[in-house]
């Protein structure tokens, strides 16, 4: 996958296209990931234990990662990114548009 839990993404095609979000979970078996704030459906939930409160929770519901776009901590822009090896030779993610260390 192309992007990892904590990375910011906007959301490129659907109901919520334009909005920006971090990454709660990722799915790479198939290929879905959950943003914050991002694909909010209600959820019916019934009280299991006395005192517990039910009622309707809002939820947020896994996407796929092919509707997102990582954005660049330093141009704030989205970006795909590039893999290139440090002066200590570790891999490290590159921003494409400002060559930014991701």
């Amino acid at each position: 996958m192309f992007v990892k839990k904590n990375d910011t993404v906007v959301v490129l095609s659907g109901k919520d296209k334009g909005k920006e979000g971090k990454i709660l979970s990722v799915d790479p078996k198939d290929g879905k990931l959950i943003v914050e704030g991002i694909s909010v459906s209600k959820r019916h939930k019934k009280p299991r234990k006395q005192g517990e409160p039910g009622g309707i929770i809002k939820v947020e519901t896994p996407l796929y990662a092919a509707k997102v776009m990582r954005v660049c901590p330093k141009c704030s822009k989205p970006t795909r990114h590039a893999v290139k090896f440090n002066a200590k030779g570790e891999k490290v993610r590159v921003c494409k548009k400002c060559s930014a260390e991701i």
